[in-house]
């Protein structure tokens, strides 16, 4: 499991390790890695290091010292290194030093524009030191005086890669809110900070390596997880030699109209592969359902008399069906809540349920529930989940590129980043929803379920598109070779 850090807490780790090795040592360390990781981009977009083109985008704090002492290691074997100093008079002094003794040279930002411009399309490699987490970069927003430089760096050919994240991004939030440098790499020190891992400034920060520089990190307190292909694979509900239909749990799904019996149908899709060992439908689209899905319990005389579950689905496709709505929140068993379904759910009935509730928006359906512009949740989704799981009283999934996690009760959000930019269809939603639905039917609490759903769904999607157009039905069908995938069988 990946987790990632506030930038206070990576801070204190570093004031602790500091205080125990000699001066510097913590610098040295991360710039040894740092110089690897892009002599290894220097291997692929130049051939070799020795004879490539560098420069180094250098601002006032450690992540231009951290620039610069790289940058004095790849001059060692080799490489034309180029320093630009957005601050010549607060650039780093040993970092400075080193650079220079290995026959690497400075620009001065403001002095020479011109000069820097040339160099920067002429390199095969910018290295982004303009600001990390304790300066600008770390908060948001790139000064004016570092624009030009970001958008040399982008028009040129050169391999970008920032130091520890791209500077303009919010390291705390992933929030962009102004100018920021796009990296295809980011080589990241000691812990993940959580703007890697979030969108929007998940999308500038390229490829993400971490390197080890030993910081203490607690145990507890981390702001994000990231689950992996063994978290996930321990999750999976696998059936023993006891198991019947009903002791692996009975999802019921209750979805569909008049209007969208596709919805329905998409939905059971996704729960018939989710893990639970039966499927009851109850809605109006119980003869498509039948048709796609013969083994699909289908019942038309509402949630509350359709047989025993262990977790409803509720909302796909439900248009205004506002009843059906209130009894399965009145159900005491776990209940997925999405589409329709959060439209049309009463809060103070969602808030009263005392068995675990899930809810799956989408941006603009978490917008509604909140209150907000749209703009606003995609701009800072952090805060908009956690808000609208301390709202609710529920664990909260929203939906996008990145899929985040939280808990009512608080602690890491959980984020999923498996899916691709296919996904974005109609019904692919919906298909999420029973799967993760049958998740819960099966015994995983609200967290598990939706983060071992949303690592499933992005898996299949991935093998469903494989860089093409699919449907959300080609997802479903995707599920068991993703559930295979992640057992590694």
């Amino acid at each position: 499991m990946r987790t990632a850090y506030s930038v206070e807490t990576v801070r204190n780790a570093e004031r602790e390790l500091m205080a125990r090795l000699p001066e510097g040592a913590l610098m040295q360390r991360a710039a040894a890695g740092l110089a690897a990781a892009c002599a290894e981009v220097l291997g692929r977009v130049a051939g070799r290091v020795y004879g490539s083109r560098v420069v180094l985008l250098v601002g006032s704090g450690d992540n231009g010292g951290d620039a610069l002492y790289a940058g004095a290691r790849l001059a060692r074997r080799g490489a034309g290194v180029t320093a630009v100093l957005l601050a010549p008079e607060r650039a780093h002094g040993g970092g400075l030093a080193a650079l220079r003794r290995a026959g690497g040279r400075t620009l001065d930002a403001g002095a020479a524009s011109a000069a820097v411009t040339e160099r920067i399309a002429r390199a095969d490699l910018v290295l982004d030191g303009i600001v990390g987490i304790g300066g600008i970069g770390g908060k948001g927003g790139l000064r004016k005086e570092a624009v030009p430089l970001a958008d040399a760096a982008a028009r040129s050919r050169a391999a970008v890669v920032a130091v520890d994240l791209p500077s303009g991004v919010d390291a705390d939030t992933g929030r962009v809110p102004g100018d920021v440098v796009r990296a295809d790499l980011t080589v990241t020190f000691g812990a993940h900070k959580p703007g890697l891992l979030i969108d929007p400034a998940r999308e500038y920060a390229g490829s993400v390596r971490l390197v080890d520089i030993g910081l203490p990190l607690p145990r507890e307190g981390a702001e994000l997880e990231a689950l992996q292909h063994a978290d996930v694979a321990r999750l999976l509900p696998v059936p023993t030699a006891e198991s019947d239909k009903y002791r692996r749990g009975v999802v019921g799904i209750a979805a569909g109209s008049a209007r969208y019996p596709g919805a329905a149908v998409l939905a059971v899709a996704g729960a018939l592969r989710g893990g639970a060992g039966a499927v009851r439908y109850v809605g109006p689209a119980g003869d498509a359902v039948i048709a796609r899905f013969p083994e699909t319990l289908v019942s038309d005389r509402g949630p509350q008399r359709a047989g025993r579950v262990q977790a409803w689905v509720v909302g796909p496709g439900a248009g205004d069906d506002a009843a059906t709505v209130a009894q399965v929140l009145a159900a005491e068993v776990p209940v997925l809540i999405d589409a329709d379904g959060l439209r049309l759910a009463e809060a103070d009935a969602v808030r009263a349920r005392r068995a675990p509730t899930l809810m799956t928006p989408h941006a603009g359906e978490a917008a509604a529930l909140l209150g907000v512009a749209r703009a606003e949740v995609e701009g800072d989704r952090l805060a908009s989940v956690r808000e609208l799981a301390a709202r609710y009283g529920a664990t909260v999934l929203l939906k996008g590129s990145t899929t985040l996690v939280a808990s009512a009760r608080g602690g890491p959000v959980r984020v999923n980043a498996t899916g691709t930019s296919w996904l974005a269809t109609a019904g692919s939603g919906d298909v999420l929803s029973g799967l993760a639905g049958s998740l819960l039917a099966a015994g995983l609490s609200a967290v598990d379920a939706g983060s071992a759903g949303a690592y499933l769904h992005g898996l299949a999607g991935r093998f469903a598109a494989q860089g093409a157009p699919a449907g959300a039905h080609d997802v479903a069908e995707a599920i068991p070779r993703a559930w295979r995938d992640v057992r590694g069988e």
